[in-house]
C-alpha cells in the first residue's frame, strides 16, 4: 500500500473482515470472562499476577486483540470514588456559576463536561486527588501500552437523562483531525498515532445499559485506514448495527486503544445520570527536544514575511512551519474551544490567516496575545 492514501482507499468489506474476529478466554488467560468480545478482568487478578505477564497480555490485547478491556472492582473502596465525585460536583457548581458550560462533543445541555479535571481536582482537593490516583492499576494498564514516563490528562463527562449518543469516532491524535489533514500524514503515522495515547474511564456511577455506556466495536482499531473511514456513512451504519455495550459499575475501569471505533451511548433513563472520569494518557515521546518561545518567533518573523512579496504560497507555508506551532494541543479547552472541526486553531493557522488577510503587525500581535492567553492552564 502507498505511504500516502486518501479517503477513496477505504473499503468496508476489509473493515468487516477485521471486525468479525472473535475472542476466546484462551486468548487472554488472565481475564475472568469475555462478554460481547470484550475481556473482563478482576482487579485482584491483575494486582496479584506477575507484572510483566499482565503487561504482555494487555499490550497484546490492545494491539492484536479486541482493543478494549474492562476491570471490575478496580476501586474496592467506593467511598474513594464518591469523595472524588463530590469534588467534581463542586467544580461543576463553580463553573456553572462562572458561565462555563461549553462542550463541543455534544449538544448543549445534553451533558456536563469538566475539561482538565486532573488539575482542577488536584487544586480543589489534594487529599481526594491523592487517594483517588493512588490506584496502581491505572499505572499498570497505562504502562502496558505506553511504557514509562506517560502523562495523564482527564475530563469528566456527565450524560443527563435523554442525552443522545455520539457518532462513532476514533480519538486523539489523528482522530481529532479532518480527513483532509489526515491524508497529509503517511500511513505509518496513522498506525503510530494509536501507540501514543491510551483512552480510559473510571465509572463514577453504575451504568446499566439503559444509561448508555460507551458503544464499542472490538477489533476496529486494527483497520489501518480507520482514521479516514470513521466519518463515512457506510462505516457509521456498520458501527450502529454491530457495536456492543457493557454494563459498568461504580469503581470499574474501561480502557481501549484510541483507534477503536467507539461512541457514547444514549441515556434512555428518565432520572439517572451517567458519570465517568475520562482518562487520556499520553506517551512520554510526544514532546520536542527543545523549548522554544514560538509566540516571540511569530511576532519577530511576521513583518519580514508580510513584506516579502517574492515568496510563493509554498515558500510562505515553509517559513510558517518553521516559525509557529502547528499543533492544537495541549491547550485549555475551557477558553480555547475548536472554531471548526474538533481541534482549536494552531499558531501556524493563525499566522497563515494573518498573511492571507494582510493583517497589520499590531493586529497580528493582538491575536497572538489572545491565543497565548486562551491556551494557558
Amino acid at each position: 500500500m502507498s505511504a500516502f492514501v486518501t479517503e477513496r482507499a477505504v473499503c468496508l468489506e476489509d473493515f468487516i473482515g477485521i471486525c468479525k474476529q472473535q475472542v476466546s478466554t484462551d486468548d487472554f488467560p488472565l481475564c475472568s470472562e469475555v462478554l460481547s468480545n470484550v475481556p473482563i478482568y478482576q482487579a485482584h487478578t491483575l494486582r496479584n499476577s506477575d507484572r510483566f505477564a499482565v503487561m504482555e497480555e494487555l499490550h497484546r490485547l490492545f494491539r492484536d486483540g479486541p482493543g478494549v478491556m474492562v476491570v471490575r472492582r478496580a476501586y474496592e473502596d467506593l467511598e474513594v470514588v464518591d469523595r472524588h465525585s463530590r469534588v467534581f460536583e463542586a467544580i461543576f457548581a463553580h463553573e456553572v456559576a462562572q458561565g462555563v458550560a461549553a462542550d463541543h462533543f455534544a449538544k448543549a445541555g445534553s451533558n456536563g463536561r469538566i475539561w482538565n479535571s486532573l488539575q482542577k481536582a488536584a487544586l480543589q482537593s489534594p487529599e481526594s486527588f491523592v487517594e483517588y490516583y493512588a490506584n496502581p492499576l491505572l499505572g499498570l494498564i497505562a504502562q502496558a501500552w505506553l511504557g514509562p514516563g506517560y502523562q495523564v490528562t482527564a475530563q469528566v463527562n456527565v450524560v443527563h437523562p435523554g442525552g443522545q449518543a455520539q457518532q462513532p469516532h476514533r480519538d486523539y491524535h489523528l482522530g481529532f483531525q479532518t480527513n483532509a489533514a489526515v491524508e497529509r500524514f503517511p500511513l505509518p503515522l496513522h498506525l503510530l498515532s494509536q501507540y501514543l495515547t491510551l483512552q480510559g474511564a473510571v465509572a463514577h456511577s453504575d451504568m446499566p445499559l439503559d444509561t448508555g455506556p460507551t458503544q464499542l466495536l472490538p477489533f476496529s482499531q486494527q483497520y489501518a485506514l480507520g482514521y479516514l473511514a470513521w466519518r463515512r456513512p457506510e462505516f457509521i451504519d456498520y458501527f450502529q448495527q454491530h457495536a456492543v455495550q457493557l454494563p459498568l459499575y461504580k469503581g470499574d475501569l474501561l480502557f481501549f486503544n484510541p483507534a477503536l471505533f467507539h461512541a457514547a451511548g444514549t441515556n434512555r433513563t428518565p432520572d439517572r445520570q451517567r458519570m465517568a472520569n475520562l482518562l487520556q494518557i499520553s506517551s512520554a515521546f510526544g514532546k520536542p527536544m527543545e523549548a522554544l518561545d514560538r509566540d516571540r518567533m511569530m511576532l519577530a518573523v511576521y513583518p519580514a514575511l508580510l513584506d516579502n512579496r517574492a515568496l510563493d504560497a509554498q515558500a510562505v507555508e515553509a517559513v510558517i512551519a518553521c516559525t509557529a506551532d502547528g499543533y492544537s494541543f495541549p491547550t485549555n479547552l475551557d477558553t480555547d474551544p475548536p472554531l471548526k472541526g474538533l481541534a482549536p486553531q494552531t499558531g501556524q493557522q493563525l499566522m497563515q490567516q494573518a498573511i492571507d488577510e494582510r493583517w497589520s503587525q499590531a493586529d497580528f500581535a493582538t491575536a497572538v496575545t489572545q491565543m497565548r492567553a486562551k491556551r494557558q492552564a
